[in-house]
């Protein structure tokens, strides 16, 4: 059972990194659901997810780049790509404690590999179906909110 107390104390806020606008709006559209009181916060690379997990840049108040609670990171963006961005957020002890799950369309085994290798907890390819995308991520933030059991928040940087 979901802890309301925990959800009426604040929102989970939640950093996609994805460059896909459609993928983008598909994750917003299945988090705003009424179980999970969701701050998305959305990136479109690498590097914008690193400025802004580092408070750098037009991240710098807290305000703009709060803490997240769990990471959606696509593996294929601009610039920096997802491989990197978990690779600096897992040898870094401020942010290693962060949840990372790669939500990609990669289904090569030499990047679930590496993904896993370099520290993710958990990765999905993403579904090709609508549908099935939506309810592939509304199940996600079920079981990392409802299901498991997360360290306190980490506070601010």
């Amino acid at each position: 059972m979901f802890d309301r107390e925990r959800r009426n104390s604040r929102r989970v806020v939640i950093l996609l990194a994805e460059d896909d606008p459609g993928d983008q709006e598909l994750t917003r559209r299945a988090l705003q659901d009424d179980v999970l009181l969701v701050d998305l916060q959305i990136v479109d690379d690498g590097e914008q997810a690193l400025d802004y997990l580092h408070r750098r840049g037009p991240y710098s108040e807290e305000c703009r780049a709060p803490t997240p609670d769990l990471i959606l990171l696509d593996l294929n963006m601009p610039r920096i790509n997802g491989r990197e961005v978990l690779q600096h957020l897992k040898r870094d002890p401020e942010l290693s404690r962060i949840p990372v799950v790669v939500l990609t369309t990669s289904q090569q085994e030499a990047d679930i590999l590496r993904s896993y290798d370099l520290g993710c907890n958990s990765y999905i390819q993403k579904p090709v179906d609508i549908d099935q995308f939506v309810d592939a991520v509304r199940q996600l933030g079920k079981y990392w909110f409802e299901v498991v059991t997360l360290p306190a928040a980490v506070p601010a940087l």
